[in-house]
């Protein structure tokens, strides 16, 4: 835990931006996302070029979901025993020295190098979202929570709008060298400024944060009663998500009559309504409910989704889509935040660790089913149906949050950050 000199007294701004320690895991955060745009959007094109396979390219995605599920028990051990911010700078130059072995990419034949640099970035992210999540409630109180959430949530998206084509030019302007070294740069700057976050104080370490017991582990994370509820939400909103990745070039090419084109700008579109939600919630809305943030960003993905796929029966004006698709982007860093926000509440300190590692399983599991799901489009059930399917699955996940996330139990007008308890 910080020292109270870190935190920002009482009355001081409600934003989480107002606390430097949070600026600089902020700035970390937007560098290490956009070296990760950045390698998301290129290996895939690289990995098309080499196979001129659309089955490569699929395997290079699927590669990305496997070790949030197979290393869950490992991520949630070690974010529970071990220094977060030790490990997240850990994590960074192991990001930062994997890419190397894509210096030596260049033909077909070196296909398994590509995939080998895939599955160790996914496999060390398994690591770093945990660690960072369990980080946050150290170096904010709970009363900037939803926002420190929501600014994490833009800069995802800031890296994503500014990664994303600058991985597209440098692929262009250069070769895959090139954009091992600019990413590689990316995660060294983000490192650095991790390493410069305050460390859990002494007092709290000699005490034992955790109360002198084992952290929690996954299986005992995913068995908490109170929690059962995000999950549930996490789970159905995951296989929407995973419907989603697989229905819409197919919705865009298909139903609105779309060009290649026109697929690119709705998907990038997203970012600019999440970018506008992040900086509402992180600097401007205050004392906003994580519960009612979550169910009623869930809700309105269901609704704009339903929308968007019965509008084409009405119009097939792309700027009626344009519209939809940059509202859309609005819940769903709502939704990230407050979800987040729910967890970090309601879990203490040995178990939050294991508490996102289970997170991040039981969304990978939820997107896998939803990628299988989607691809029944081929089949009898059709494309319809299936879209229908998706936005209903965002209705149900809404109606859960209502219902099964907890309620939150008042507490003192004092600060509730740990240090000012004790």
């Amino acid at each position: 835990m910080t020292s109270d000199a870190r935190i920002p007294r009482a009355g001081a701004s409600r934003t989480a931006f107002a606390i430097p320690a949070f600026r600089r895991l902020w700035a970390a955060g937007l560098i290490s996302d956009m070296g990760d745009w950045l390698l998301f959007i290129a290996l895939p094109l690289v990995v098309l070029q080499l196979t001129g396979s659309a089955l490569g390219t699929a395997v290079a995605f699927l590669l990305e979901l496997a070790p949030a599920v197979a290393l869950a028990p490992l991520a949630a051990r070690l974010v529970g025993r071990f220094d977060r911010r030790l490990l997240m700078v850990v994590v960074n130059i192991g990001q930062a020295i994997a890419l190397l072995p894509l210096l030596f990419v260049d033909t077909a034949a070196d296909l398994p190098i590509a995939y080998g640099v895939i599955l160790a970035h996914a496999s060390l992210s398994t690591l770093f979202e945990p660690a960072k999540n369990t980080l946050l409630p150290e170096l904010v109180d709970v009363d900037r929570l939803v926002s420190a959430n929501a600014l994490v949530g833009l800069n995802q998206n800031l890296g994503r709008l500014i990664g994303g084509p600058l991985g597209g030019v440098l692929l262009a302007a250069g070769d895959l060298g090139l954009i091992v070294i600019v990413d590689a740069a990316t995660y060294v700057v983000s490192a650095l400024l991790i390493a410069t976050l305050p460390a859990v104080s002494a007092a709290a370490a000699a005490a034992g944060a955790d109360g002198g017991r084992h952290p929690a582990g996954l299986w005992r994370a995913l068995g908490i009663r109170r929690l059962r509820g995000a999950y549930a939400v996490i789970l159905v909103s995951s296989v929407a998500q995973g419907m989603f990745l697989v229905l819409f070039v197919l919705f865009a090419l298909g139903p609105l009559a779309g060009s290649d084109a026109d697929v690119g700008l709705l998907r990038g579109i997203q970012a600019v309504g999440a970018i506008v939600a992040g900086v509402a919630l992180g600097f401007v809305i205050r004392g906003a409910s994580p519960r009612a943030l979550t169910a009623g960003s869930v809700l309105a993905f269901g609704v704009i989704s339903l929308v968007t796929w019965n509008l084409p029966a009405l119009t097939t004006e792309i700027g009626w889509y344009v519209a939809l698709f940059t509202a859309v982007g609005a819940p769903g860093v709502v939704m990230v935040a407050g979800l987040t926000s729910v967890l970090q509440e309601e879990s203490d300190r040995r178990e939050r660790g294991a508490v996102f590692a289970a997170v991040g399983l039981v969304g990978a599991v939820g997107q896998g089913l939803g990628i299988l799901l989607g691809a029944l489009s081929d089949t009898a059930i059709g494309l319809m149906p299936l879209l229908e399917a998706q936005g209903c699955l965002y209705l149900l996940a809404g109606v859960i949050a209502l219902v099964w996330l907890p309620r939150p139990v008042p507490s003192p007008s004092t600060s509730t950050h740990p240090t000012a308890r004790a």
